[in-house]
């Protein structure tokens, strides 16, 4: 180190030649080891909308079970003489329209609502599951009455 006041110093000179040499390389690296592929175009399904269908009601048969022990299927009173018959009853709502009129083919898988007050023996409910099990239907949906009267 020289410590004497009357030199000068020099300003710091700073060479990028050697920094630039090595960008290039590392840039020629990159560009020989890089593989490089081209997409055409990406295959993507967007989702359709079709607001002219109209959405099909599935086919319904109400049961109707009230705390006296009376059957209504489709608000026609069914007299109860087993599981049996209150089967057959499913299946010939099966067959006949809302308005009553038959039709040209019975309906393959209706939905049974069962409508039962909420003083029903759980039995009365346990017969429309049995019934409807026996004259083949599977979907089943329950609705609660809290008006009625015991």
């Amino acid at each position: 180190m020289d410590f004497r006041r009357g030199r000068k110093r020099e300003d710091p000179e700073i060479n990028l030649i050697p920094f630039i040499d090595v960008l290039l390389v590392v840039l020629i690296f990159l560009m020989v080891t890089t593989t490089y592929s081209k997409f055409t175009e990406l295959q993507i399904t967007l989702p359709t909308a079709d607001a002219e269908k109209a959405i099909e009601k599935p086919f319904e048969i109400n049961v109707t079970v009230d705390a006296k022990g009376n059957y209504t299927v489709n608000n026609v009173p069914v007299a109860f003489h087993g599981v049996a018959s209150l089967a057959d009853d499913l299946k010939r709502a099966a067959s006949t329209g809302p308005n009553g009129q038959p039709l040209a083919a019975p309906v393959k898988d209706p939905v049974i609502i069962v409508n039962a007050d909420q003083f029903a023996m759980h039995q009365m409910v346990i017969n429309v599951l049995e019934a409807a099990r026996m004259a083949g239907y599977d979907k089943l949906t329950f609705a609660a009455q809290t008006g009625g009267q015991k």
